[in-house]
């Protein structure tokens, strides 16, 4: 039956030619609020709340999507700050997918040097522009759908706690996914892409171990030291890295190591990630790593648990909407500096250790690429095994930066930062609308999803049954 819909809405489009005309006005209109959207992106970065904490930027994302006149529901898949935002009816259902969650430890003003701004977290992944940006298309679409009278629904997917807290994961365990069509995303970086993207699997935890206190010099044989468990469970963990795919990756943080040092610790707490491109061999690596903790409390006296924290599959790029969005991005272009953003560039150039910005790659795209390689993890590889996903990256830094760093967060409250979260709130909005005039594109999109994934694919998310992690960032 969808297919015969997809057909008939094909001839529909080519009969009554919705031309480039109205396609040019939407763009316009963007060009027009982009001071709104600005505005609204440099409040989330200045609230720069993390993951499941995000009660202000979230709430700014609703008002503004509301205020455009999409419904929106609120507290989804059992998370507070999680929202969708739809307008339209029918179909195809086009999701656009939007973060607002920031990094702990990153706070920085937004200036050419080092210079905390007294905050407990830092917007070091964009994820301000990414959330701001995403509705901004998601507003674009909507009135070019309203202008030109057709049927078809837009949704925007307020999607918390990126950063380690797998928040799509629960929106896609609970269904919130299945009806989607195509979902498209997008995220700050160093230079402007649309090739097939990567990213790695990944499983992390909470690895509490508990003991008996004591005083460590005057009676040490009494105590059995929580943060010994720790260190043996860490110091075998490194060991294993040897006898691990090349490809993985393992990071930890201890997260708490004891109050004093003449008090033997009875808790202990470290924060694991693994990681690979492939997530059959994260749940081996992982499994390993919890022997090893189950190993660290039997040898040190000390007894364990651990907590699930998040889970996500590698991301599955679809090539057949992929390649859209990368032709609607080099008609954007990336962004051009002005002399005063120059100088604001060349200095944090500097203390990336270049002598000057590289100016092409923030105003150039990249060839598009059909595979590229993973480092970093995103819960957006859930969807991507749902639903036909294509992503981008526009040059919201200045070139050469990279994530996850206080220059990440100065340029982003700049507007340099804003000028890339327009391109790609231009690009989205175009991808979104070509998806909506040429329906066979999600015929042929969807015959790869299952032909990529394997016509046998069942979903199975790796954090397993637990509710959400409210609490992760706290």
């Amino acid at each position: 039956m969808k297919k015969i819909f997809l057909s008939l809405s094909l001839c529909l489009f080519t009969a009554f030619g919705f031309g480039q005309k109205n396609v040019n006005d939407v763009l316009k209109k963007l060009d027009s609020k982009s001071d709104t959207y600005g505005a609204i992106a440099q409040n989330i970065w200045d609230f720069a709340e993390m993951g499941y904490l995000e009660e202000k930027s979230s709430s700014l994302l609703q008002q503004t999507l509301t205020d455009e006149g999409f419904s929106v529901k609120k507290g989804v898949a059992g998370i507070p700050t999680a929202f969708i935002a739809e307008y339209g009816s029918g179909l195809p259902v086009i999701a656009i997918l939007g973060e607002y969650d920031a990094l702990p430890g990153l706070s920085q003003q937004a200036i050419p040097e080092k210079k905390s701004a007294e905050k407990a977290a830092g917007h070091a992944c964009g994820h301000h522009l990414f959330g701001t940006a995403s509705a901004a298309a998601a507003i674009a679409v909507k009135d070019w759908i309203k202008t030109n009278k057709i049927k078809g629904t837009i949704r925007f997917y307020g999607c918390p706690a990126e950063e380690g807290g797998s928040g799509k994961v629960y929106m896609v365990r609970e269904g919130l996914f299945d009806d989607v069509d195509v979902a498209l995303h997008w995220h700050p970086s160093a230079q402007n892409y649309a090739s097939a993207g990567a990213a790695l699997a990944n499983k992390s935890a909470k690895f509490r171990f508990y003991g008996v206190s004591a005083h460590a010099a005057g009676a040490p044989e009494k105590g059995r030291s929580a943060l010994d468990g720790v260190e043996a469970m860490n110091n075998m963990v490194n060991m294993m890295r040897e006898h691990i795919p090349q490809e993985a990756r393992v990071h930890y943080v201890i997260t708490d190591g004891g109050k004093a040092p003449n008090v033997v610790p009875n808790f202990a707490e470290v924060y694991y990630y693994a990681r690979h491109n492939k997530r059959d061999v994260v749940i081996d690596v992982f499994d390993r790593i919890i022997k090893a903790a189950e190993g660290a409390a039997l040898g040190t006296g000390t007894t364990m648990d651990y907590e699930m924290i998040g889970g996500v599959h590698e991301l599955l790029p679809n090539l057949t909407i992929q390649k859209v969005m990368h032709n609607n991005l080099s008609k954007i272009g990336g962004i051009s500096y002005t002399t005063e953003e120059k100088e604001f560039a060349d200095k944090i150039s500097k203390t990336l250790g270049y002598m000057s910005t590289d100016l092409e790659t923030a105003s150039n795209v990249q060839p598009y690429k059909t595979e590229a390689r993973a480092y970093g993890s995103t819960d957006v590889g859930d969807v991507s095994f749902t639903v036909p996903t294509a992503g981008m990256g526009t040059a919201t830094w200045i070139p050469g930066t990279p994530a996850h760093s206080w220059q990440a967060v100065a340029a982003g409250g700049t507007s340099i930062g804003k000028k890339g979260m327009m391109v790609a709130a231009k690009t989205l909005t175009l991808t979104a609308i070509d998806i909506l005039k040429d329906p066979s594109l999600i015929v042929k999109a969807k015959e790869e999803l299952v032909e990529r994934r394997g016509a046998d694919f069942i979903y199975i998310p790796l954090l397993g049954e637990r509710p959400p992690a409210l609490d992760y960032r706290k």
